[in-house]
């Protein structure tokens, strides 16, 4: 056994530990990063990357097919689907060095291709290194969610895992589940070229505002995707190429392929948890505000922490712990600016509270300006008006935005600057846009909150009246 002392050990290289190791290595820590499968972890290799790659092809497909809005006659796009898959593939290849194992080690960063296991409080077994740590960094991400359905385990099935590796065009892709995951992999496929149905057992897209939800799902529906909710599963049976789903009030779903898309669990079985005092919760490992479990020395960061399982979420959170790892300085991970997006066609986007949320919390105080795409000029030019900009507002500041929309993930990103920076919404409106861009949706959301108290406001009104007659 080979003993090593270090001052951080990462046990997991997705996107917060990578962000932890390099940021702690070039800043003169003495680093140990662990990792027993793919350097990158999930957002790369499985997610993020890989499904906006798969997604991008679809785009293009659809457009086409739907090209004679813009004087160009449509064509059946030929799709293939093994390309399509290079496709995704490359893109991967292409980013994967800026996580590769010599990247890290080109920063100082010990890389040691090995899942690690507790074995006390402050050391970790990791293949037959015994490494020693004043601080350990759990980043070991999560994975899909398999349910313990009746006949599941006798039936073929992807997760977001392998869905990647299929090269064979699946002619009727059944998805289980209607959140992101689904809903993305729903309409990459439809657009390939694939009868798509998503069953879900409550409402698809639940987590998400209604209203904006309802833009996404009719644009599925006019696609072709079906979709049936409130459909509880109760026994998937069949076999390779004639997969049957069987929901609790009878109806039965045939297809060619099943997709499970049920959401997530913290990767924490390796981890021999106990042995080092840290305490579990239902969805992973129990932190306080500063990301510190009950083991005063080990930290947890990202999807395995139980919070929002979002990449940029775990980039955030490695920033918060090296500043109290490695300055000592007191920081704690808040979530209120953070933005999710999802990237169907239109896309959908939410940061801060919802409307739902802020009503419940503030009541009356609530203010929501809105804004909708169809008056936004270059959304006209693009033939992208469907969708709409909402932002909750209280005593003259945003505490919330929801965007329904082309772009809605780029334009998130003004909306989480201003609840980071506590901006109100007069400094929103201050802010000029070049004309025409999709951008000046934010700015035309900020003059919509004003323009009752300019344009409706009788006390302005007679101020103005009197300064037109009386000064010269």
């Amino acid at each position: 056994m080979q003993e090593l002392k270090t001052d951080i050990l990462v046990i997991g290289a997705g996107s917060g530990g990578l962000s932890v190791a390099a940021g702690a290595s070039q800043m003169g820590a003495d680093v140990v990063l662990l990792e027993g499968h793919k350097m990158g972890g999930d957002c790369l290799n499985f997610g993020c990357v890989p499904s906006k790659a798969l997604i991008a092809s679809g785009k293009v497909a659809y457009g086409q097919a739907h090209a004679s809005a813009y004087g160009i006659s449509d064509v059946t796009p030929q799709v293939d689907y093994a390309a399509a898959k290079d496709h995704v593939h490359d893109v991967i290849a292409q980013i994967e060095p800026m996580d590769s194992q010599e990247r890290f080690e080109g920063f100082g960063v010990k890389v040691i291709r090995e899942y690690g296991s507790f074995v006390s409080p402050t050391q970790v077994q990791a293949g037959d290194h015994l490494i020693t740590a004043r601080r350990v960094v759990v980043a070991t991400g999560s994975s899909p969610l398999i349910p313990p359905l009746p006949g599941l385990d006798q039936v073929p099935y992807y997760t977001n895992e392998t869905i990647f590796e299929l090269r064979d065009k699946p002619e009727h892709l059944l998805i289980i589940g209607g959140g992101p995951i689904g809903m993305e992999m729903a309409q990459a496929h439809i657009r390939l070229g694939c009868k798509v149905t998503v069953i879900e057992g409550m409402k698809a897209l639940g987590k998400d505002d209604p209203e904006a939800a309802s833009v996404v799902l009719d644009s599925l529906k006019t696609e072709g995707v079906v979709i049936r909710e409130t459909a509880m599963v109760a026994q998937i049976r069949g076999n390779a190429g004639a997969v049957e789903v069987v929901t609790e009030n009878g109806e039965i779903y045939t297809g060619s392929h099943l997709l499970l898309a049920v959401g997530r669990k913290a990767n924490i079985e390796r981890l021999n948890l106990e042995a080092a005092g840290v305490e579990q919760t239902r969805t992973g490992i129990r932190t306080d505000d500063s990301l510190r479990t009950t083991n005063r020395k080990v930290y947890a960061i990202g999807d395995v922490a139980g919070g929002m399982q979002f990449t940029h979420v775990a980039g955030y959170q490695a920033g918060v712990i090296i500043r109290s790892a490695l300055f000592g300085l007191p920081a704690k991970a808040k979530t209120a600016h953070i933005p999710w997006a999802t990237y169907t066609d239109p896309e959908l986007a939410q940061v801060g509270l919802s409307e739902a949320q802020a009503r419940e919390r503030h009541g009356d105080a609530l203010e929501v300006a809105r804004f909708d795409y169809h008056h936004n000029d270059r959304a006209i030019a693009e033939r992208k008006t469907k969708g709409f900009i909402k932002v909750m507002v209280l005593k003259g500041r945003p505490i919330g935005a929801t965007i329904v929309g082309y772009q809605a993930g780029e334009l998130i990103n003004l909306w989480s600057l201003a609840l980071a920076n506590n901006l109100k919404m007069g400094q929103i409106a201050a802010m000029v846009s070049p004309y025409p861009t999709v951008g000046e949706l934010n700015k035309r959301v900020a003059g919509a909150y004003f323009s009752p108290r300019l344009f409706e406001n009788q006390t302005v009104k007679r101020v103005v009246r009197f300064v037109q007659r009386w000064i010269p």
